[in-house]
């Protein structure tokens, strides 16, 4: 084939007239302004709010190409909603400085644990899903994941006092739901107990109530499975029902000694 011919057919099979990969940039961008306005003292939020309200607007023209959605006056009701995040979110560094006997300093959690900023990545694109903004949520928290190892839906209900230690492989769906001061570890998986697209209307991921502790590499699966209050799941169990409130579930290894008669 010559160049033309290469060229008609890579356009040919271009299928998506809405794909444009900028708006992952860009998201990007307003996410990396938006964290910084919250949190740095050195970023003025007052400076950066018609900032972040220009880049506000470019998501809502990438994004929003169904004309019947008027994405751009979703802005004001998520200025509201702001404070109101950077209150929960400073809860959850509280919690991570209070449990955590290796955080030297509140300042440390907000710099360097990579399980605060994927949750607060996640507060932030949540408020977005919960107003319907098309893909921006996705991509926030996709971002968030590809740097902490953290994938949170943003269609996950978190309440209060949020803790994630160590944060890699921590995978929590799109319809799980955590209540207060729960406590997580690295590699934890709340998922569903079944993968079909005509599911995607129904509660497929676990309730965890309030006070709960899941150690590393547990796996809850399924959206009738409810954790009960003040539990404690240990490190790589595997549940697929519920448990009752102020329960402990361990994962018990079998163990076989090797010798070099049975080798034989």
């Amino acid at each position: 084939m010559d160049t033309r011919t290469i060229i008609d057919k890579i356009k040919q099979n271009k299928k998506q007239p809405n794909l444009r990969f900028r708006l992952k940039r860009e998201t990007e961008a307003f996410t990396d302004l938006l964290f910084l306005s919250l949190f740095d003292i050195e970023t003025p939020i007052d400076k950066n709010l018609p900032l972040l309200q220009e880049k506000f607007d470019l998501l809502a023209d990438l994004a929003c190409w169904d004309p019947e959605k008027a994405c751009s006056s979703i802005w004001e009701d998520y200025l509201q909603a702001l404070p109101e995040i950077l209150e929960k979110l400073n809860l959850d560094a509280q919690a991570i400085a209070d449990c955590d006997p290796a955080s030297l300093s509140i300042e440390e959690v907000y710099l360097a644990y990579p399980g605060f900023y994927a949750i607060a990545i996640y507060r932030l694109a949540h408020e977005l899903y919960k107003k319907k903004f098309p893909l921006v949520p996705r991509l926030m928290t996709e971002y968030a994941h590809r740097q902490t190892g953290v994938d949170i839906n943003p269609g996950a209900h978190i309440g209060k006092s949020f803790f994630i230690d160590h944060a890699t492989g921590v995978v929590i769906g799109e319809t799980a739901v955590i209540h207060d001061h729960v406590k997580i570890y690295q590699g934890v998986t709340l998922g569903a107990l079944y993968v079909a697209k005509n599911l995607s209307d129904t509660k497929r991921h676990p309730t965890i109530e309030n006070n709960v502790t899941i150690y590393a590499n547990a796996t809850i699966l399924g959206g009738e499975t409810v954790i009960g209050a003040n539990s404690i799941i240990g490190g790589n169990a595997w549940l697929t029902s519920s448990v009752p409130p102020n329960s402990k579930v361990y994962h018990n290894p079998e163990i076989e000694i090797r010798t070099h008669q049975n080798d034989k």
